[in-house]
């Protein structure tokens, strides 16, 4: 079994490059990071993941992007991987999105963009901690 592997999806590769920047400065090689633009490539992701027997435990999501909204992906997700700790980051989420995604995807947080860098840390140490 690999290290475990926290999973970024974000349609705008600039805000994936940041999340990768901030999460391997603050857990250095402690994790894999995993990075997505789209549902279709993260569900990929995690399909390879399961499959390779490594652990995903986090997952970081937009909610507005092209096609699947962020809290669509996250209840799909959350029925291969009930036990991931998601994190909603957006600047666009309306509350039935955020409220769905906190009922059918059990949503640690959501985190409005832009983001603080602890923030993202302080959500994804206390979602860890619950585990």
């Amino acid at each position: 079994m690999g290290k475990p592997v926290i999973l970024c999806v974000d349609d705008e590769s600039i805000i994936l490059d940041s999340l990768e920047v901030q999460l391997r400065n603050e857990y250095r090689d402690q994790y894999l990071y995993e990075t997505a633009e789209n549902v279709e490539e993260a569900m990929e992701v995690i399909d390879e993941l399961q499959g390779d027997d490594i652990p995903l435990i986090v997952i970081v999501s937009d909610w507005l992007m092209p096609g699947t909204k962020g809290d669509e992906f996250l209840i799909e997700a959350h029925k291969v991987h009930p036990g991931v700790i998601k994190i909603m980051l957006t600047g666009q989420a309306d509350k039935d999105a955020i409220d769905r995604a906190m009922k059918f995807a059990g949503l640690h947080r959501c985190i409005q963009k832009p983001w603080n860098k602890d923030d993202l840390i302080e959500a994804i140490n206390s979602g860890l901690a619950k585990t």
